[in-house]
């Protein structure tokens, strides 16, 4: 197959044009770094020609809610259109486990305005809500600190590792069209202040975690299970303790 990967030159976009090209299918990054620009439509057209699939890993380089909004409903415009004229059979987009259910982040509210053009689009598609990241961990941590504290939402929490985040993308993208969302995670569950807390131990940082109900997530506020899968979720093999071997 030719799958071209939008957002080709990312953590994830690597590591999927990796997996699928070990698959012995051809996989083209695509990328402002490759002169494919989703906001202009430079070297889209030519990108998709051909293409039996495409898969959306991109993200905005502004989090800013207007801005990130501005960034995926016009990206997937210019995708969609595109696909649809090159007859693309599979469009795969990488979003997030519960962006549908926290509505007061405007990157969520992006994400889930991307999904709707995509299932609006007619084209035959797969939407792969994925879990957050072992390799943003830290930063969730570092984006909740006031000072030497930390405060972190005591809600269910269930990362997983990039590797396996595109593992499961290049799964997706290679079989039949689900025309529905697929859910990954990590198989392990946690709850984000314990985490936050064993990070620090990890790193032997001095910072100190509180537990808080109101603790904002990014701006959002958190429920109990907004940050993990629903029933009939896959679940991928690598837990927190072994990735950590395996990168440290």
């Amino acid at each position: 197959m030719k799958i071209v990967v939008i957002g080709g030159s990312g953590l994830i976009g690597s590591k999927l044009v990796a997996d699928l090209g070990a698959q012995g299918h051809e996989a083209v990054p695509a990328s402002p770094k490759t002169g494919v620009n989703t906001l202009t439509g430079e070297g889209v057209a030519d990108a998709l020609t051909g293409a039996d699939a495409v898969v959306d890993v991109s993200n905005s380089p502004s989090f800013e809610d207007e801005a990130v909004l501005e960034f995926f409903e016009t990206s997937t415009r210019t995708l969609l259109a595109a696909a649809s004229d090159a007859g693309v059979g599979h469009y795969v987009v990488l979003s997030i486990v519960g962006c549908d259910r926290i509505p007061d982040s405007g990157y969520m509210r992006a994400k889930v305005a991307q999904e709707k053009l995509v299932v609006a689009s007619g084209i035959r598609y797969s939407i792969v809500h994925a879990t957050q990241f072992f390799e943003f961990l830290q930063g969730i941590v570092d984006a909740a600190t006031d000072g030497d504290t930390v405060h972190l939402a005591p809600v269910l929490i269930q990362p997983m590792a990039a590797d396996d985040v595109a593992a499961a993308v290049a799964e997706v993208v290679v079989g039949a069209p689900t025309d529905a969302v697929v859910e990954v995670a990590g198989p392990e569950q946690f709850r984000l202040d314990e985490l936050g807390r064993d990070l620090l131990a990890a790193r032997q940082d001095s910072r100190s975690v509180v537990a808080d109900p109101d603790a904002r997530y990014f701006g959002a506020k958190l429920g109990e299970h907004s940050l993990v899968p629903a029933d009939g979720a896959r679940f991928a093999a690598t837990r927190l303790d072994d990735w950590r071997a395996r990168t440290n």
